[in-house]
């Protein structure tokens, strides 16, 4: 199935040429007693497994734009990327308005409210997906870029070490986490592990996974101390290795990327919106102990200027419902749970209002059903 996403970004939403086939049914709606909200837990199963192409049409565009930012980032001064990354999104624009801006624009303003530019806006979103294929291409050419990277909150991580129980960083999909995000964090000396799925970066196709995506998987990867890579069938291996780095005191990166688990939440989001956030990063939180921070890097001046903003600690009230048996563990963590994810996603709303064009995939406006038979979520992961 996929969700109604905020903008359908090309590089954040896309499908097999046979998806997979999921069983998705609601679990419950958990009630936060002193936020006075709900959080709707998902459940998802699969049915029905699906078959990639080895090659997609999209794949050879991928290609050619991947070729084409290696020689701007080589040949061209900074100054020039910006006004090329616009000038390449205008290209496809009247396709990109015509097939996805009514959504878009329903979707925008049931978080944001009617007096926001949805035109401006989407179109923002558009060069805003061509500046992320840049930023990689930047880091594979010879020459040295070295933008100007804020980090923020890095002493309440550090702080919350001390305590030796790990932490989780609960990252969102804004175009410069998957890379800046990264890099700001390594920089500053915290070497993190990163939780990620198969097919991340821009196809989904057997030839994207080895061609297209490996560069954006390789450059990661010199900001990480290992990545963990998460497999349906093997949730197993992949819960032992998350639970095994926070015991070692270590920092998980975790992108909100809802498709790759078991469970997904549903609940509100400014105006009259809806938002969909993973549960497993919550999840580990309340079981293992471990801390939890919120992450968004956001790119203040275009190729400039990043700001990497870890939130302080995420702490909900532990207050259980007194209708809840004290045995009920299942029924407990989950109202913890909700309360971690209500706190991400006032962090998250704060982020997005500030770059709204930024973000690649995080809202709707409209709520989802329990359904039967439905294709993937569609997402990226970092």
């Amino acid at each position: 199935m996929r969700l109604p996403w905020l903008g359908n970004c090309r590089g954040a939403s896309r499908q097999p040429s046979c998806p997979n086939v999921y069983h998705t049914e609601i679990i419950a709606d958990v009630l936060v007693p002193e936020r006075d909200e709900t959080v709707r837990f998902f459940s998802r199963k699969l049915v029905r497994p699906g078959k990639l192409r080895r090659f997609s049409n999209r794949d050879l565009c991928e290609s050619l734009l991947s070729l084409f930012y290696l020689g701007v980032a080589a040949l061209l001064p900074v100054a020039w990327w910006a006004p090329i990354c616009d000038w390449v999104s205008t290209l496809r624009r009247k396709r990109h308005f015509r097939k996805e801006f009514a959504r878009y624009d329903v979707a925008i303003k049931a978080v944001l409210g009617d007096g926001v530019d949805t035109q401006s806006l989407f179109r923002g979103h558009l060069a805003a997906a061509h500046r992320r294929r840049l930023m990689l291409a930047a880091h594979l050419v010879p020459r040295r870029w070295s933008p100007s990277i804020r980090l923020e909150g890095l002493d309440g991580l550090r702080l919350a070490l001390q305590r030796g129980r790990g932490a989780i960083v609960w990252c969102d999909q804004f175009i410069a986490q998957t890379i800046i995000g990264k890099r700001a964090l390594f920089e500053a000396g915290i070497e993190a592990h990163q939780v990620s799925v198969t097919f991340h970066g821009f196809s989904e196709s057997k030839f994207g996974l080895h061609v297209i995506n490996r560069p954006l998987v390789e450059v990661e990867n010199r900001f990480l101390k290992s990545r963990i890579v998460f497999e349906r069938a093997d949730a197993y291996q992949v819960t032992a290795r998350i639970q095994k780095a926070l015991k070692e005191n270590g920092v998980v990166l975790m992108t909100n990327t809802i498709y790759a688990g078991s469970t997904f939440t549903e609940l509100a989001m400014g105006e009259h919106g809806w938002t969909h956030l993973a549960s497993a990063p919550a999840n580990f939180a309340a079981r293992a102990g471990a801390a939890l921070f919120a992450m968004s890097t956001l790119e203040t001046v275009p190729f400039r200027e990043y700001r990497a903003i870890v939130s302080p600690e995420l702490k909900p009230h532990a207050i259980q419902p007194a209708s809840l048996p004290a045995r009920d563990v299942t029924a407990k963590n989950l109202v913890l749970q909700a309360g971690y994810i209500l706190l991400k996603r006032d962090r998250l709303l704060e982020a997005v209002k500030l770059y709204p064009d930024q973000m690649m995939a995080w809202s709707s406006a409209d709520r989802l059903t329990g359904r039967q038979d439905q294709p993937a979520i569609g997402g990226d992961a970092a």
